[in-house]
Order: structure tokens, then sequence, then C-alpha cells
């Protein structure tokens, strides 16, 4: 009798048993800056005591955009109501206005999506995230430089935007900007276009660089205006834009009067997810290590 039980037990659980993976293929994995693995709750009670969280990501995975919503929701309750502000580089400073009343419930879906030039994996990948803030209440702020400035800027340098209206200028960071050609990223754009890019260069590499830069500080100008006592800003941002702490991050140091506690994550694809390869050491305070052949948004 005993037997035949055990029998029908084993026949019970086959097809369970059929369907237990055959090793761990985890979808991510969470490192600190000098590779060690982290713990996901640890670094969100780091996060939440930062004024600003500069998240990394790579644009077309979707891991980082998963997990971008799930930092928004756990820092918003981590930090309470009215303490989490959402910045996003995918949002230019003209159509704020838009942005903000999205925000407030004012605008609807369809005509916030026609009216402001959303990127092209907004369904997917962002508006989810916008209508979590949205159903929060939380503040949400395009950061970003208007794409046809850093246009002017990469023909012509930053002297094209000397004799633009007032109007205008202000959707950017204040003139005259200045620019460190020897920050890690602007060095590799350097070398990645070609030419002499530091200050007495010439060329296209130069005008590139400004055009990054341009972008790079009026993002970080906008999260400190946006910023509020005890607040967290979490701004999306591509990685390129916060890793090695350059990018925003130097602009946001630039104003050695007000100090921010700022913390950055960047999302690397790797083949092995067992350690961090070499070259992504240090990239950032934290590391979230994706598959190199993760599906795609685009």
């Amino acid at each position: 009798m005993m037997l035949t039980r055990l029998a029908c037990y084993c026949l019970l659980f086959l097809p369970l048993l059929a369907f237990v993976p055959a090793g761990d293929r985890p979808a991510y994995r969470l490192f600190t800056a000098q590779g060690q693995v982290a713990d996901y709750d640890q670094m969100l009670a780091q996060l939440a005591q930062a004024d600003v969280v500069l998240f990394g990501e790579q644009h077309n995975d979707p891991m980082a955009h998963w997990l971008e919503l799930q930092v928004a929701k756990d820092l918003a309750k981590a930090k309470g109501p009215g303490q989490l502000v959402l910045g996003m580089e995918m949002f230019e400073r003209d159509v704020q206005p838009l942005v903000a009343q999205y925000a407030a419930g004012t605008l609807p879906d369809s005509a916030f999506e026609r009216q402001s030039r959303p990127w092209p994996n907004y369904a997917t990948d962002y508006r989810p995230l916008l209508q979590f803030a949205r159903e929060e209440k939380i503040a949400i702020v395009g950061t970003n430089a208007p794409r046809r400035y850093a246009q002017q800027v990469a023909r012509g340098s930053l002297a094209a935007l000397d004799k633009l209206p007032a109007a205008e200028k202000a959707y950017f960071t204040p003139l005259p900007l200045k620019v460190d050609y020897d920050l890690p990223g602007y060095k590799k754009m350097t070398a990645m276009f070609g030419g002499d890019a530091s200050a007495h260069g010439g060329g296209g590499a130069r005008n590139i660089i400004q055009a990054q830069a341009l972008k790079d500080a009026t993002m970080a100008t906008y999260i400190r205006r946006s910023l509020g006592p005890g607040q967290t800003l979490l701004h999306l941002n591509g990685s390129y834009h916060s890793d090695n702490h350059d990018g925003i991050v130097a602009y946001l140091r630039a104003d050695s009067k007000k100090p921010l506690r700022i913390q950055t994550l960047s999302v690397v694809t790797q083949s092995q997810l067992q350690q961090v390869d070499k070259e992504n050491v240090a990239l950032a305070d934290y590391l979230i290590v994706v598959p190199d052949d993760m599906t795609k948004t685009y």
C-alpha cells in the first residue's frame, strides 16, 4: 500500500518537475560600483537618502524600464507624499507645460502624445511611469534642452546660441556654458568622432561635445530648480549622461555652494552575470547587469 501511494504521488508531481528550470536564469543582477553583489532593499534605503538619483538606462532595454518603474514606486513609498519628483531626459523644456498638465490630470493621453513629441518607444517604455506619477500626484519634470538647439550647436558651436531671443534661451541652461573636455565621457566622444576637442582644438568633435554639454548642463540646471527641501528627484537619462559620475553629475557638482547628495545607477549588458566586467567597474554607484541577449524594445 505504501509503495502504491508513493507511486501515485510521483506520478502526480512528474508534470511539475518537468518544468523546474535546469539552472538559474536571472533577468538582471545588481552590483555595487566595485562589483560586489548588492541588495535591492539596501540600495533603495540609500537612494531614499539622496537628493538626486540618476538612473542611467539603455533606451531600448526592457529591464531598465521595468526597474525604473519599481524604483519609482518604492521611492514614493519610502519618501512619502510630495517628496518624490520624477525628472526625464525624454521630454524637452519647451513641452514642460504639457508635461505639467498631464501630471495634473488636465490633459488627456491622446492630446499629450500628439503634442509633446514623445520618443517612439514612449507607449511601452515611459507611459507606465507617467501614469504612475499622475496617479500618485508626483511632479514630472522634462529636463532636456530642445533638440533644435543642440543641433545648432553641433553645426556651429555654442556661439550659435548667442543671438537667440531671451524667450528661447529660457529653454536651456544659462550662458556662457563652460565645457570640460577632459571629462571621461567627453574624451570618449573625441575618440569616437575624431579630431582635437580640446579648448584650443577645432572641428566637428568639439562642437558635438558642446552639444552634449548643453544637454547635460540643461538637465542639471532643471534638476536643481525642480528639487524642493527634503525631496528626492529620480531622473531618467541615457547612461552616457551620468556614467563615470560626469556629464549631468559634473554640472550638478559645479555649484559647490549648494552640494547635493547624488546616487547613480547604470544599466550595462554582459554575456555573463556572475561578475562585473572590468570595463564596467565604477561606472556608477550601482550597476544593473543585464544579459546581452535580452529582448530589446526597438
